[in-house]
């Protein structure tokens, strides 16, 4: 690596900022994608958008196992190997990740393709709702390995310090989600209207051409490394690499998910109605998780790369400037959708009991969402370090407070707003956990 590789010495917060904005700016259109996708579900009915609420839960998680967990995984082996100055090494990981990438999603389309349906019932899902949930899964988890392939070449990527090739490519896919999604679901011009089947064809094609795309992108020689497939064979050290910080990683937005999961349980005895506004309450809240991804991917290289030059010092000051970003900008969004919920909640419906739920949801949870980004981009952050621990217990201790409190409320029939206010008080949890983990976990 040439000395004056600026992700190793330029100056922290500019840096950051380069390579953060084509992610964040991406990502937010990835935001777009999402509410372009409830705004079609919401002319279907209130039926599929309470099924919606059952799923998307489900399809968040094959993205932040894939994209940020194992992907963190991913470009922290890379980031960490061309720190020391190993490009063999780190195109050899190029391979494994794929591997890992293509087995992660075969797992995960097994799994959902065969236990959805369960999940969407043990959730409240019934009759109609539980119907439309198991249609729209059963085609969005059949992709799942495109899902998997397509994020562990952008964490490859992003491991380089490349920042814009992914984003690009983010543009792309989407505006082929939406167009797609919006034909077949909705049934525009000769295509037959397929519903929430349909939605979910627009992600599989995004997902699909991206994957097929970065296959002959990287073997080509065209990036700073090269995905070699003839003589490249696969060893466990390398996997181990990756795995080390994926596989654990892999927890901390599992035991995120099982915490909304928990929470939709908890709030569908309230009624379709209320599901569905609740539904459209945490769509926002998960499409915030984006902003915070954007930096905090853009800070894994950095503080890999430090570490693999030892540079323990200036890999500690990237993780609090980076987190210290996420709370302003999340903080400054939460505050105003707390504010004003109808300019985010009018989008998906007009339906006077879902509104009202929205907006409770967002009262109470917007004013925490820049704390929760704080702890989310410290959790990228030591991704990057190969030190993940600290954050995952961070996870652990938010999803008991959400189930012991959330079990206490339900047998005292508590109203629907103390179950916001849980939620809210678990992101608060997780924020100070991450920070103390960061803080007192010894880096090397």
């Amino acid at each position: 690596m040439p000395p004056a590789n600026p992700l190793l010495t330029g100056p922290i917060l500019p840096t950051l900022l380069r390579m953060a904005l084509p992610s964040v700016a991406t990502l937010a259109l990835g935001v777009l994608v999402s509410i372009a996708e409830t705004g079609y579900i919401g002319q279907l009915g209130t039926v599929p958008l309470a099924a919606m609420a059952l799923v998307f839960p489900f399809g968040m998680l094959v993205q932040m196992l894939s994209s940020g967990a194992m992907g963190g995984g991913v470009s922290s082996a890379i980031s960490r190997a061309l720190g020391a100055n190993d490009l063999a090494r780190a195109e050899a990981l190029a391979l494994h990740a794929c591997v890992i990438g293509l087995v992660g999603g075969v797992l995960h389309m097994l799994l959902m393709l065969s236990l959805g349906p369960s999940f969407y019932a043990l959730l409240g899902g019934r009759e109609e709702v539980l119907s439309e949930a198991i249609q729209y899964g059963w085609v969005l988890f059949a992709g799942a390995p495109l899902v998997w392939l397509m994020n562990a070449q952008l964490s490859v990527v992003r491991g380089t310090g490349n920042m814009v090739l992914p984003a690009r490519l983010v543009v792309v896919t989407s505006l082929v989600q939406i167009v797609v999604g919006a034909v077949l679901g909705l049934g525009l011009g000769p295509f037959p209207l397929l519903g929430l089947g349909g939605v979910a064809c627009g992600t599989l094609a995004g997902y699909g051409l991206g994957a097929l795309w970065l296959v002959k992108r990287l073997s080509s020689g065209r990036e700073r490394l090269r995905l070699r497939f003839s003589d490249t064979p696969l060893r466990w050290p390398l996997f181990a690499d990756i795995l080390k910080v994926g596989a654990v990683a892999c927890l901390s937005p599992t035991q995120a998910i099982v915490t909304m999961l928990i929470c939709t349980a908890l709030i569908a005895p309230f009624g379709t109605e209320v599901l569905a506004g609740y539904g459209i309450g945490q769509r926002l809240e998960f499409l915030l998780i984006p902003i915070s991804f954007g930096i905090g991917v853009a800070a894994v290289p950095m503080v890999g790369m430090a570490i693999g030059a030892g540079l323990i010092e200036r890999a500690r000051r990237v993780a609090w400037t980076a987190a210290s970003i996420s709370l302003v900008n999340l903080s400054v969004i939460g505050l105003l959708v707390a504010a004003f919920p109808w300019v985010w909640t009018d989008l998906f419906s007009d339906d006077p009991q879902v509104l009202a739920a929205a907006a409770t949801h967002l009262r109470w949870v917007g004013p925490v969402f820049g704390l929760f980004g704080f702890g989310l981009t410290l959790y990228f952050a030591a991704q990057g370090s190969g030190r993940i621990a600290g954050p995952v217990i961070a996870a652990t201790v938010r999803l008991l407070m959400v189930l012991g409190v959330g079990w206490l409320l339900h047998r005292a029939q508590a109203p629907l707003w103390t179950y916001f206010a849980l939620v809210a008080c678990g992101m608060c949890v997780y924020a100070a956990g991450c920070a103390i983990a960061v803080r007192f976990t010894r880096w090397r």
